[in-house]
């Protein structure tokens, strides 16, 4: 793992798979996903998530950006957040592809107590296939995605990215 210091509370963290390209399988829609944590072992935890990720029917990694750890917002009482993007295929329309992300917290032991709580694994799905959507339950792009560095930093860093 190697860590650089961008500035005050912001480190880049590289590893093995972070960044990293991976090979397409074809799959009809593409999207970026968030990806975060600050409880326990967050960048292993990331490493097993790309394995589980990369062996998912229903969707595909084609790249990963490095990693950006930085300070918690909103519930500032809590350890700092490791942040990156993953950008995949999948065939999984937006609102599926959601329910099918938050499953994946939960295999992850992702406990929701409160807005901005600590957690294990965040998945937020920030764009799919350069479509604006407005749902009660899901709106994208991300609406608050240009105001965090923990996206835009990851996401300009992301191989072979759409954006």
């Amino acid at each position: 793992m190697i860590e650089r210091r961008l500035s005050s509370g912001l480190v880049l963290i590289r590893t093995g798979q972070f960044p990293g390209l991976f090979p397409g399988r074809g799959l009809p829609h593409r999207a970026v996903v968030g990806i975060g944590g600050n409880l326990g072992d967050v960048v292993r935890r990331f490493e097993r998530l790309l394995v589980h990720l990369r062996r998912d029917p229903l969707l595909n990694v084609l790249s990963a950006s490095a990693l950006l750890q930085n300070p918690p917002f909103g519930y500032a009482d809590q350890p700092d957040f490791i942040n990156g993007v993953l950008l995949i295929e999948t065939t999984l329309p937006p609102r599926a592809l959601m329910r099918h992300l938050l499953r994946i917290e939960r295999r992850f032991r992702r406990v929701r107590t409160f807005a901005n709580a600590p957690r294990t694994l965040d998945l937020d799905l920030l764009f799919y296939d350069r479509r604006q959507l407005d749902y009660p339950d899901l709106t994208v792009p991300h609406p608050h995605w240009r105001e965090r560095e923990s996206v835009v930093i990851p996401l300009s860093l992301l191989p072979g990215r759409t954006r």
